[in-house]
């Protein structure tokens, strides 16, 4: 009975250590959204994981950081003439992004080794931490790649390898989201097939419109084509004003209007998918908490809709631009969760405890 209640408590600790992780992520990557919309990404010109960790002291200091910025294109052709008072706040916010990134760091590692000595994580579980740390840790070296590309030739950062950083760490994010959810005993439950289906298709779609997000982020078309329902003169626009990019796939990633025509008809698509998925789950009587976590999915998807349409409308002000970008967050939650729950689970002896459809589970 001693065994069973320190084992219990164990995993309770691995619970609050995993939930206050991924609520740092979540912080990070507001805070990351934050220093792309000011402009503050490329305001620390040196990666230096260690040392870098304080910032400058004294003034000679800071005035070796601006002339640092100083000497890549942005500042000179985004921000000449920049007062030293208004470099420190660019530098603060990128400075603060850095630093979560290295708490986050510690705060995975060093609570990870104590439980990894202590025999509270092995097995399935262990590997999954490994996996995630692993991931953590390719984040960093992904972070600083993203920061190189707007040092030399580019006056911000290639959208490309923002959108990479970003989907990352959400993947990251949502690897920790399900990894708790896996710690919960829990039985799985029994449903029709496409019903597991559609919730697999909504977390890859919700993935695929994240990485749409990011590139619109990183191309700025948010502040392009400010009308809704439609964009550019239509709710189509012409074709040619798509694919006018060679070779045409380019259009998909470079043309501002093709991006964000993508990511609003990705918008639609989830939506609708969403709906379809919430009604099909109330008809096969798929029990309350899958049938739950649907309409929750469809009400945050709802939510976050209407919020992309507000920031776009208003030109990407920085409090609707975070409140969309926070919703995401919400949205990919809801979407690991109802995925999950159509995950086949073990019991101790490694057979399926099932629950029939009707029951709640």
């Amino acid at each position: 009975m001693a065994g069973i209640s320190a084992k219990t408590s164990q995993l309770r600790a691995v619970r609050v250590w995993l939930v206050a992780v991924a609520a740092l992520i979540a912080l990070m990557v507001l805070v990351g959204g934050a220093t792309r919309l000011t402009e503050s990404g490329l305001s620390i010109v040196e990666w230096k994981p260690v040392t870098g960790t304080l910032p400058p002291l004294t003034e000679a200091q800071w005035t070796q950081a601006f002339e640092g910025y100083k000497r890549i294109p942005q500042y000179r052709e985004l921000n000449a003439g920049m007062t030293l008072e208004q470099f420190k706040t660019i530098f603060w916010w990128e400075w603060s992004h850095r630093l979560l990134g290295r708490v986050i760091g510690a705060a995975y590692l060093l609570p990870f080794l104590y439980f990894l000595w202590r025999g509270a994580v092995s097995g399935e579980l262990g590997r999954r931490l490994w996996v995630i740390f692993g991931l953590g840790a390719l984040q960093g070296g992904v972070g600083w790649w993203m920061v190189a590309s707007g040092l030399s030739e580019r006056i911000e950062v290639s959208q490309y390898r923002l959108a990479t950083h970003l989907v990352l760490a959400l993947l990251i994010f949502a690897a920790i989201v399900w990894t708790l959810r896996r710690l919960t005993d829990r039985p799985s439950v029994i449903a029709p097939l496409r019903l597991k289906i559609t919730s697999a298709v909504l977390l890859v779609l919700t993935f695929v419109q994240l990485y749409f997000g990011a590139l619109v982020a990183g191309l700025r078309a948010g502040r392009v084509y400010n009308t809704w329902p439609d964009i550019d003169g239509g709710f189509i626009p012409s074709a040619d004003r798509l694919w006018f990019e060679t070779p045409w796939w380019r259009n998909l990633f470079d043309n501002t209007l093709t991006v964000q025509f993508e990511h609003r008809m990705t918008a639609y698509l989830l939506f609708a998918l969403a709906i379809a998925h919430a009604i099909d789950a109330m008809r096969a009587r798929a029990g309350g908490a899958v049938i739950a976590g649907a309409w929750w999915l469809v009400a945050a998807i709802t939510l976050q809709a209407t919020l992309g349409i507000l920031t776009l409308l208003h030109r990407v002000p920085i409090d609707l631009a975070l409140t969309h970008q926070a919703v995401a967050i919400v949205v990919l939650t809801l979407a690991v969760l109802q995925a999950e729950r159509f995950a086949a689970r073990r019991t101790e002896r490694d057979q399926p405890t099932l629950v029939a459809v009707g029951q709640p589970g």
